[in-house]
């Protein structure tokens, strides 16, 4: 990518990344819930590893058990995506679906993990082959551990 093709995705991320957030959240999750593709949307709320502040994302994942799977693809782009950043930062994270809201704690999947689950994600989620392709660098998968506070 162009350095402007990455400066142009990055505003059209954020100002997509807002108006998903607001829908998801008035219709709890109905309208929203699902990329164009069918595949489940979460939002993923971090701490601004700078800022403090709370940061939602809406995120594509799949799930394993009680578990979340989520990609820190920021379409691929050279760098990883803020919310990725953050969490490594502070892995307490809130994630949201049609179900519900409940804190997790968020990790990075190991080889092996992302080995079993990215055909999953790519069956669901097309994209992800392209960002990868898109990219030098290993786009990493994240898993979203549901705990109770």
């Amino acid at each position: 990518m162009t350095p402007f093709q990455e400066r142009l995705g990055r505003y059209t991320v954020q100002w997509m990344t807002g108006l998903n957030n607001v829908v998801f959240r008035l219709s709890k999750g109905r309208v929203s819930g699902n990329a164009p593709s069918g595949a489940p949307i979460c939002l993923v709320t971090t701490t601004g590893r700078k800022t403090g502040r709370a940061r939602t994302v809406p995120l594509v994942y799949v799930p394993d058990g009680d578990s979340l799977v989520v990609v820190a693809s920021k379409g691929g782009m050279s760098t990883h995506p803020a919310w990725y950043l953050n969490l490594l930062a502070d892995p307490n994270v809130v994630i949201e679906t049609a179900e519900g809201v409940r804190p997790a704690t968020a990790r990075t999947a190991t080889a092996d993990e992302k080995e079993r689950f990215w055909p999953e994600l790519v069956a669901v989620y097309e994209h992800f082959t392209a960002y990868q392709a898109r990219t030098s660098r290993p786009i990493p998968l994240v898993i979203l551990t549901p705990r109770s506070d």
